[in-house]
């Protein structure tokens, strides 16, 4: 192997080391990509939880709440009956 000059090319010993670094930190920027497409899954998958999580609890929240407003006009509806019959 020689150069234009007709040195010749001396092979650099540290190459391989060299390869090993690019391939190192190729296989690293691999690894960090899967790492953040998976973590963008699961927020979005988080979120849709979240998001079922929230509509439970405002559902369970309108049935409560829809329970107390029947048992309260219930009780004033007796107290009314309870009322008349001892007017009677």
């Amino acid at each position: 192997m020689e150069s234009l000059q007709g040195q010749p090319v001396l092979l650099n010993p540290f190459c391989p080391f060299g390869a090993a670094k690019v391939l190192a930190l190729k296989a690293t920027v691999l690894l960090l990509l899967t790492l953040l497409i998976k973590s963008r899954v699961q927020i979005a998958t988080g979120s849709a939880i979240g998001i079922g999580l929230l509509l439970l609890q405002t559902l369970v929240f309108l049935a409560v709440s829809g329970g107390l407003v029947v048992a309260a006009g219930g009780a004033a509806f007796v107290a009314t009956q309870q009322r008349r019959s001892a007017a009677a």
